[in-house]
Formats: structure tokens, sequence, C-alpha cells
């Protein structure tokens, strides 16, 4: 059975905690919280306290949707804005159990799934949003737009249900090809580079693209036909734990129609702090607030030899 939760109001999240309990996700999932001002508050059920969610908006307008897997638990988690039609973020952890591979994207070209025969990738509405607020082919369709994964399909090869939920379009944003296929796609190797355990216990991450304006930085380049938001700029917000230690980097790209795949990606670190400055977005925010001080503060040169980017 996929379990998939979503909370978008106070009461929903009330409704939620009742209903969800700390062994529906597993190892990877600490949810240190411990002399923290800005944790996520805990009636919106323990996975929002999860290290790899940011703050989560509470302006009527947006929603968190949880996905689960059987054998594998939580999966990834989405903030979406119902006023925008986009999500905001996708955030997830990858560690050993939820790191093997089982299931191969060339599977799909025939496979049953949902009750469906597939031939090709599983791309499809996500089921656990309302219908008003939905993306749907149609609205890719003709654009000149990839539907581009924020989550990866690569990042969850642990079953058929994990790889398929990352085709859910609440995981989407419209991208280039060249974009697509060139420095986001190296940008997701990289991270898939530091997810092995000599390097990790648990890698947590949290991506996505800028669908409003904050500060300086104008996060919206435009829209498609159909009224989708196309963002501006992409972004990952990495957090590692080893051990007792943690270590936390930032990568920011312009959204552009030109192939920078043999950029190196040291040109792209930022620190969690400046990434929080661009995006508006408060990363990692359940980590204790010493920790999230040290962690987001540290320069990009310095998280750029920590990580050992090139």
């Amino acid at each position: 059975m996929i379990k998939t939760y979503y909370f978008a109001s106070l009461a929903l999240a009330l409704a939620v905690s009742a209903a969800s309990c700390s062994s529906d996700y597993a190892n990877g999932g600490s949810d240190e919280t411990s002399g923290n001002a800005n944790a996520n508050s805990t009636i919106l059920t323990g996975e929002a306290g999860r290290l790899e969610f940011p703050k989560v908006r509470n302006d009527g307008h947006s929603m968190v949707v949880v996905h689960y897997t059987d054998g594998y638990g939580l999966n990834y988690s989405v903030e979406w804005d119902c006023e925008k039609r986009a999500q905001r973020w996708t955030c997830y952890a990858m560690y050993n159990a939820n790191s093997v591979t089982n299931w191969n994207r060339n599977n799909w070209k025939n496979a049953t799934w949902q009750g469906k025969q597939w031939h090709s990738d599983p791309f499809q509405e996500d089921p656990d949003l309302p219908e008003y607020c939905r993306t749907t082919l149609s609205d890719y369709r003709g654009s000149g737009f990839n539907r581009g994964h924020i989550c990866p399909s690569a990042d969850r090869l642990c079953s058929m249900d994990a790889n398929g939920q990352t085709f859910y379009l609440s995981n989407m944003q419209p991208q280039y090809y060249n974009f697509n296929a060139g420095l986001w796609e190296k940008m997701e190797e990289q991270v898939r580079s530091w997810n092995r355990s000599s390097f990790r216990d648990t890698l947590y991450v949290c991506n996505g693209g800028t669908i409003e304006d904050y500060g300086a930085t104008k996060g919206v380049m435009g829209h498609t036909s159909s009224g989708l938001i196309v963002p501006r700029y992409f972004f990952m917000a990495l957090l590692c734990k080893k051990g007792d230690t943690y270590k936390a980097i930032g990568l920011w790209a312009e959204h552009i129609n030109a192939d920078h795949s043999s950029d190196k990606l040291s040109d792209y670190a930022v620190s969690i702090d400046e990434l929080e400055q661009l995006t508006g977005i408060d990363f990692f925010c359940n980590l204790p607030d010493d920790t999230e001080r040290r962690v987001e503060s540290i320069s990009s040169d310095n998280a750029i030899r920590a990580w050992g980017l090139r």
C-alpha cells in the first residue's frame, strides 16, 4: 500500500498528525529539534520535523504532499503552491537502505503500475493533489520545455513505486532541454557521487526552481502558453550527516537554454546562507540552532573544499 499525506491548513495538519505515527518513516529521518527556535511545528506531523525539510509555508495556499512506499518508507515530499500551480521544492533523504537498485527506468517499457500498462516513462498527474490546482500533461504539450525532474528518477531506484512516484508532475518544473540534459543532469550526477557510505550516513536534499521574486532575485522567467511558471533559477540545498558531524552546500544555477555541462560545478556553489537570501527559503530549519548557524554560514570556498567539489 502506498501512503500519501498532505497538509494545507492547521485543521488538516491536526487530522494527519492524529493518523500518522513515527514508525511510518525509518532510517535516515532524524528529527533533531532541541534548542531550535525556527523548527517546523510538530503539529504538521512528524514528517515536517525531518532534517531534509525546509521551513514550511503557512500562507493559506501552499500544501505539502508526502509520498510513501511499502518497504522504503518516505519517498519524497513536495511543497505545492495551489495559487501558482507550481512546486516550490522537493525534499528527500538518501541513505544505504533506500539507495539500493531494484528497478531500472527501462523497465517502464513494459510494466503495469497503478492499474495501467506503461510502455514508456509514467509521467502523470499527482493523484494526491486537488484536481483544481494540479498540472497536467497537456500543460507541457507543445510548450517547448521538458518536464524536468526535481527529485531525479535515478535517485529512486529501490522499487517500482519509488521510481514511479518521481514521475508525478508535482515533482516537475518546466526546463529547457539544454539545461535539463546538461547542467542540471551534471548537478544530479554530482549528488549521486556523494551518495556513498564512505561519504555520508545520510544525505538530505532539497531541490527546486524559483517560482516568485524574493529580494533582488527575479525568480520568474516567464510562463508557458498554458500558464505554467518557468523558473529563472534552479537550486539544490544539501546537508551531509556523517557520524556526529554535519556539513552543507548549495548549488545555484540560472536556467539558460544552452549546454553548460562542461562548466565546473564549483562555479555554481554557494553557502546555504547565500541560498536562503536568494530564494527566501529557510533550509534545514530542523537542525539545532547552533548546528544550523555553523553549517549554513560556512563560505562557499570552504564548502567546496569540504565536499571535494571541482
